[in-house]
């Protein structure tokens, strides 16, 4: 699949026909190359050389630029595989409620900021959760009536699968109370929630966004992120916000940005307008079901706190098959949302309906992919392994709400919550794994994502330090059909993090927290020590594509 990906490395700077180069020396380099690097050459966008402090000298006089390490960490830059880039924005810079501890916190955070921007037409806001609160249950529709004096307010859950919202938000979308998902005086979810949505979001101005968008990029440039997937669609942000963005990714002062498109398509005809937006899949979150928190996943079996429900699906395995065949027929990759096991069981079994008709080692080669995929079965998995899809997973997710006192537990019962997120069995099927956010859902944040992913709440299914790093890092690139980026060898791209940080431990490959050691013979990168109650690394340099877009300029 790599031939037809453009590379996404920007166009070098203008500036002299020699490639600027820079040195860096004197850390640890986290390279395949060389465990024992301790320096790197950097030439133009792409790394030159990575070896031991003792042969950089050779290299001194012949470089722009030194980089003095002082004993920092040099890894590859993060891929965040699943954000919303200007809804992170609108949560760094609005209203964001994940940090409320109860409901009568968030009614006053929502009158507080109700009363600070009175020149908004619509106040927008996200993260509320009532499962983590003791009065256990959503405001009212009265309660945001009364706190917003009126105003219109949407306010998403964290899962962003359902919304509540002001009376004034609904009467200024017509017909919004006779369609499917709306409830009188509960959280809006399926049509009605995209219908308030598009409402909603339609009222944010260019500049809004270009100012959302912005922040959301120098944040995750700030964590070490050096590349981002963002997930867009007809029924998330819109054509405008999307092709904003990836207009402002190309100017080069921050991340990456790889962008999705969540819809259906049926004709080359479609798939041509996939591409004039500057997507690289019609994927993403194309929605097969909802979320568990919203009830609106879709299970195979009800619910355990809500006994009439299994959720709702999307999509059939007809509808998969059809747009997997004619993605792929289009040479674009296709991708789902799928979170419940009947959603991604639909999947599977649509993917290999797809193979049938169009033969198997062309589905493997297209790299689809499966976002969430959190309730997986042994067949399922097996059915990932043999079709060759990238799982898009976010470990955050169970460090959030899993464990037997979780809102995973909660929903589906202690036993089926075990379940979910296997990262130890997929990986072991071979499946590809390339770790994200899902941003603003759950914040960015790459080492905790990677910590999650280790410490999982469900002990069997956590993976070493090393996979997850690998996943969070060269896992991203090649979900977008690159094996030749995301680590640091000679030829790759210069996307770079550095970092200060502890020790350094090697992880045996195939136990979780057993066997760290700081062996230098093991002949492994060393990693940071990510046991619970221990600081995270520190970003103080990112650089994508040989720019720095986080720390001190190049010089």
């Amino acid at each position: 699949m790599s031939e037809r990906i453009p590379d996404p490395a920007r166009p070098h700077p203008t500036g002299p026909a020699r490639p600027r180069t820079v040195l860096l020396r004197g850390g640890e380099v986290h390279s395949p190359a060389d465990p024992f690097a301790t320096a790197m050459v950097v030439e133009g966008d792409r790394i030159a050389w990575v070896g031991e402090e003792g042969a950089a000298d050779s290299f001194a006089e012949g470089v722009d630029e030194v980089v003095r390490l002082d004993g920092a960490l040099v890894t590859p830059a993060f891929t965040d595989a699943h954000v919303h880039t200007t809804a992170t924005g609108l949560a760094l810079t609005g209203l964001d409620l994940s940090g409320a501890r109860t409901l009568t916190d968030a009614l006053a955070c929502i009158r507080e900021y109700a009363a600070a921007r009175e020149a908004d037409r619509i106040l927008l806001g996200h993260g509320w959760d009532a499962s983590a609160w003791p009065e256990d249950r959503p405001p009212s529709r009265a309660e945001l009536d009364a706190a917003t004096g009126g105003r219109p307010l949407y306010l998403t859950r964290v899962d962003v699968h359902s919304a509540v919202v002001t009376t004034a938000l609904l009467d200024l979308v017509p017909g919004v109370r006779e369609l499917a998902g709306f409830r009188a005086d509960a959280p809006l979810a399926g049509d009605a929630h995209h219908a308030v949505r598009q409402a909603a979001y339609a009222t944010v101005t260019p500049a809004q966004r270009a100012e959302a968008q912005a922040a959301a990029l120098a944040r995750a440039a700030s964590l070490g992120i050096g590349s981002i997937h963002e997930c867009a669609g007809p029924d998330i942000s819109g054509e405008d916000d999307f092709t904003a963005l990836l207009a402002l990714a190309r100017e080069g002062n921050g991340p990456r940005v790889v962008g999705y498109w969540a819809e259906l398509i049926a004709s080359a005809k479609d798939a041509e307008r996939i591409r004039e937006l500057g997507a690289l899949g019609a994927a993403g979150d194309l929605f097969a079901d909802g979320s568990l928190g919203s009830h609106t996943a879709h299970l195979h079996a009800p619910y355990a706190d809500s006994p009439s429900q299994t959720g709702v699906g999307h999509l059939d395995a007809e509808a998969v098959a059809a747009h997997v065949a004619a993605c792929t027929e289009a040479g674009l990759q296709a991708g789902f949302h799928a979170i419940g096991d009947a959603a991604v069981t639909g999947v599977v079994d649509g993917v290999r309906a797809a193979a049938e008709r169009i033969g198997l080692d062309r589905i493997r080669a297209a790299r689809h992919r499966v976002e969430h995929a959190e309730m997986l079965t042994e067949q399922t998995i097996a059915g990932f392994a043999d079709l060759a899809l990238t799982a898009s997973v976010q470990p955050a997710f169970d460090a959030a709400w899993g464990g037997p006192e979780g809102m995973y537990a909660a929903r589906l019962g202690v036993d089926r919550a075990r379940t979910l997120n296997p990262y130890a069995a997929l990986l072991k099927a071979g499946v590809p794994l390339a770790l994200g956010s899902d941003s603003p859902v759950t914040p960015l944040d790459p080492w905790g994502t990677v910590r999650a992913a280790v410490f999982h709440r469900t002990r069997a299914h956590g993976i070493s330090a090393r996979a997850a790093f690998t996943a969070h890092t060269r896992g991203g690139w090649r979900a977008i059909g690159r094996d030749d980026a995301g680590v640091l060898v000679p030829g790759a791209p210069a996307d770079y993090a550095v970092w200060r940080t502890g020790e350094l431990l090697v992880q045996a490959p195939d136990e979780r927290v057993e066997r760290w050691s700081t062996d230098p013979r093991s002949g492994t990168p060393g990693l940071p020590d990510l046991t619970p109650g221990n600081d995270l690394p520190v970003c103080l340099r990112t650089v994508v594509g040989g720019r720095t877009v986080f720390g001190p300029p190049n010089e």
